[in-house]
Order: C-alpha cells, then structure tokens, then sequence
C-alpha cells in the first residue's frame, strides 16, 4: 500500500525513491513487524490471562512442563498481526506471490485458531478432530497449487531444481500440484511438532526465513540468478519483504517467547509459520533447500514417524519421548540446553543450504 503511495510521491518529492528500492523496504519490513510484535506482545498476553487462556499440558508428557500449565497460548495472534499488516504496508500488493503466502498464512492461521480455541476454551483436550485439519489444511494447499500451477505453467515457475546439479531442472507437469501439496502442508505440520519448548519453533523459523530472503532476492534478480544457475522467476523478488517480515513478527514474538515463556504461540502460530515457510519455498523453487536449512523441523517430524511405527510394527519405542527434543529433557538436559543447540543446529544447516547456490 505505502509501496504505491511512494511511487506518486516521488513524482513529486525524490525521496520517495528509496522505496523503490527492495532491500528498503525489506529493512522497513523487519522494523515494522518487529515493533508491532513488541507493542502487541503486553496487551496481548495480558488479554490472553484475563479471559484464562492457557496453555494445556498433558499428563504424559515431561513432568518439568506442568508448570507452564496455564501460561497464556494462542500468542500466534501476534506474530500473524504483524506479519499482515507489515506485508500490506510494504509489499507490492499487484504481485501474485505476495497474496499466496497470505493466503496460506491466514487460512492455516484459521485452522490453528479453531484447533486452539477447542482445547483452551471449549476444554476440549483433543481440539479440531485430526481429520477435519488434515482436511482443511489439504484444501488450503490444493488450491493455491493449482493457482500457482495455472500462472506459471512451463516456466521456470514450474520446474524442479536440485541441490548441486545446474543443468537439473526438468518441468513437473502436473506432478507440481502434488508436490506443492506436500511441501506446504509438510512443512505446516512439521513446524508444529517442533513447537514443544519455549522458543524451540519460532528462532529456527526466523533463521530460515532469513535463508529465503537471500534466496528470494537472487532468484528475482536476472543477473544473479544467471550467476548462481538458479531460475530466474521475476515475481520472487518481492518475497524478500514478506520473509523480512516473518523474521521481524518472529524476533518480536521471541522477546516473550524466551525461556521461562511468557506467552506460547499455539497452533494458531505454528501452523501458519510453517506454511508460510512451505509456500515459499514453493515459490523460489527451492524445496529442497527447504529440507536442508529446515533439517530441525524435519528431525523433529523424523522421530515421531519413527517412534509410532516403531511401537506398532515392535512394540518398542526407540526414544524416550517424541518429539525428539523431549527425548533429550528426559536425558537430563535442562530445557535451554535443548533450544539453544537446535538453533546453533539450524543455524549451520541454513548456512550449508546457502552454500549449496554456489556448489553447482
């Protein structure tokens, strides 16, 4: 919105130029949203314990969490304020990238909101029924895979690219569709178990949404792309903006995040964090890469897959708990010990996911 504004004004007054300028606005991006989750982050959690929203704490889980029995949740409120009102602030509101990333980001937000205002208000322990969310969150990613599918059919737009090999891109065809279904709700979903202790979920986000800006910004800028062997796909630039913001919203949700919490970010969060993630990975072609910077998220989803079907094919459990990361509490590891090394863990895998661009 004050993109276009800008571009009147300078007409007038030069400057308004420097909005024109991507990697301004990107910086305005993490202000903004940074800011916004400060000033949102005391009302909020003070709104939240008013009406008694607090988070639920099962009795099978870690013993060492049943003092956060109570401490406000549903603080993903926060983080998706930001996240929208910064894009509509800065983003260019005429790009069909920018509206897809929302639109995934507030429909899976919806779907959180529901699931969390079933087990904190309603008391219903099991929340949304499995199937239901499964269902709508299906119905969210097929749609804007098919949209993205039709605008940018045999394009780059469409093409699968694979870590360390430049001539590898063959067209998907319609296998796009499944594949993007797969990536986005995979990626919500892993996102969501990794949401266990506090500040685990949303610094790895904050770490690989910065991964994306810088791979965004190459992927919509011709010279790079062609000096990366990378597919030029002239819409991605202005995801930089929206990843700017994601990592802003996260940063400013953190502040009140960090161990002991003050506020949990619930479904409502992590759901649509990570298909914000999911999607744009989608969008700059990047899957893959998505994989290696996002190796937590996918770690985390790893040990219950295995746990589960190794309780049902043995009758035996390969870790103590799953998610991994309580795996690792009931080592005896303090809960900062765990946070802490997963996010230097994300922090070395965003790197050599980055490093993969030039390893071609």
């Amino acid at each position: 919105m004050l993109d276009w504004l800008s571009d009147i004004l300078a007409q007038h007054i030069p400057f308004f130029r420097l909005f024109d300028y991507l990697t301004f606005r990107a910086i305005l991006s993490v202000l903004t949203a940074l800011v916004l989750s400060l000033w949102m982050g005391p009302r909020l959690i003070a709104r939240l314990q008013m009406l008694q929203i607090g988070q639920v704490v099962r009795n099978e889980g870690p013993e060492s969490h049943f003092s956060k029995r109570g401490t406000p949740t549903m603080g993903g409120l926060m983080i998706l304020t930001a996240i929208t009102v910064t894009v509509l602030l800065w983003a260019d509101l005429s790009n069909p990238y920018v509206w897809a990333v929302l639109f995934v980001t507030l429909g899976y937000g919806a779907i959180g909101f529901v699931d969390d205002y079933r087990k904190v208000v309603r008391k219903n322990t099991d929340g949304l029924i499995a199937r239901w969310k499964y269902f709508w969150q299906s119905a969210i990613a097929l749609v804007v895979a098919f949209a993205l599918y039709a605008y940018g059919k045999d394009t780059a737009a469409t093409q699968l690219v694979v870590p360390f090999f430049k001539d590898v891109m063959p067209q998907l065809g319609l296998f796009y569709v499944v594949f993007t279904y797969f990536v986005i709700v995979g990626t919500s979903n892993a996102v969501n178990l990794t949401d266990g202790l506090d500040g685990l979920a949303i610094m790895p986000t904050v770490m690989v949404a910065s991964g994306f800006a810088f791979i965004a910004w190459a992927t919509g800028n011709v010279n790079f792309a062609e000096y990366l062997h990378i597919p030029y796909i002239k819409d991605a630039g202005e995801l930089v903006v929206v990843c700017a913001a994601i990592v802003g919203a996260g940063l400013g949700f953190l502040w009140f995040n960090t161990y002991p919490a003050q506020v949990f970010m619930g479904d409502v969060g992590s759901l649509a964090l990570g298909g914000a993630l999911g999607t744009i990975a989608v969008l700059v072609r990047q899957e893959f890469l998505l994989v290696i910077m996002g190796g937590v998220f996918v770690m985390e989803t790893l040990s219950v897959i295995l746990q589960v079907g190794s309780y049902k094919l043995r009758g035996q459990r390969i870790f103590r708990m799953a998610p991994i990361h309580h795996h690792y509490e009931l080592k005896g590891w303090p809960e900062p010990r765990v946070i802490v090394r997963f996010w230097i863990i994300t922090l070395m895998l965003v790197l050599i996911g980055l490093a993969t661009l030039k390893v071609r």
